[in-house]
């Protein structure tokens, strides 16, 4: 078992980031509480992260698991999006992230323990038709979270994607109604306690969950071709190899697939 003593931060807006309400985030907490728990209600907004981490801090004096969820939809067509339907969704989603973590970052570090959960989307992962913003703020959060791991390895700080199918305030008019049932919230509970749990040593990673069904994402490169002094017809004759996948391999960190791509461009001969 684990036991929590969380700072609850809703905004209480609507989907779109209109208005706001205490209402959310104190009903959570009541429910903590009546069933013998701590938690501490936070209204503020996720672009103030400094002051959601000082409520856990001047509650428990630490801060060891952040859960980063905020989120809203400004769903339209690429031609008819405006410039504010592109910033708010970033603002939210991108930069509250940022500063949430930013602002419990150093408390981990200085403690060299710290469990992060970045929530992402299928959207950032397949895109969606009408949401060109949201697909591209929540596969930045896949990058934010990679990196992430790789700081704060030394540390003890843990960072994970969560991809969450999953019924809330923004995708019950999204999903079908059969579906409802199917994709409650509290059936990825257990998923996200056990990614949070101390005994979890898994960074870096993708993990999807839907209702009762719960997978890993990565992504893979395929073997490739070498070309040398390729000409735009090497490329035409060469093409399926480039892009055949029938052979492939998961692409690892940073400096590993970079290495093995200097290894490939330095290749004597053809593959």
């Amino acid at each position: 078992s684990i036991e929590l003593c969380p700072a609850v931060n809703d905004l209480g807006g609507g989907g779109h980031g209109s208005a706001g309400s205490t209402s959310a985030a104190d009903k959570v907490v009541a429910e903590i509480m009546s069933a013998g728990g701590e938690a501490a209600a936070n209204y503020d907004s996720v672009e103030f992260g400094e002051k959601i981490v000082k409520t856990a801090i001047d509650k428990w004096g630490r801060i060891d698991i952040l859960i980063n969820n905020a989120g809203i939809l400004r769903d339209i067509s690429f031609i008819n999006m405006k410039e504010q339907d592109w910033d708010l969704v970033f603002k939210v989603h991108m930069k509250g992230a940022y500063a949430v973590t930013k602002a419990a970052w150093p408390y981990m570090r200085k403690q060299k323990y710290g469990r992060v959960i970045v929530t992402s989307s299928n959207a950032a992962i397949c895109g969606n038709f009408g949401q060109v913003n949201y697909s591209a703020a929540k596969h930045g959060l896949i990058g934010f979270s990679n990196s992430l791991a790789q700081e704060g390895a030394k540390y003890g700080i843990l960072t994970n994607v969560l991809v969450p199918t999953a019924l809330s305030r923004l995708t019950t008019d999204l999903l079908p109604e059969f579906a409802h049932n199917l994709l409650k919230p509290e059936l990825l509970a257990p998923l996200v306690v056990y990614m949070v749990h101390e005994n979890f040593q898994e960074s870096g990673k993708v993990i999807e969950g839907a209702g009762c069904y719960y997978s890993t994402a990565e992504y893979f490169r395929n073997d490739g071709k070498v070309v040398p002094n390729a000409t735009l017809e090497d490329i035409r004759d060469n093409w399926g190899d480039i892009a055949s996948m029938e052979k492939k391999k998961p692409m690892g960190d940073a400096q590993a697939h970079i290495a093995s791509l200097i290894e490939h461009a330095t290749a004597k001969e053809h593959a």
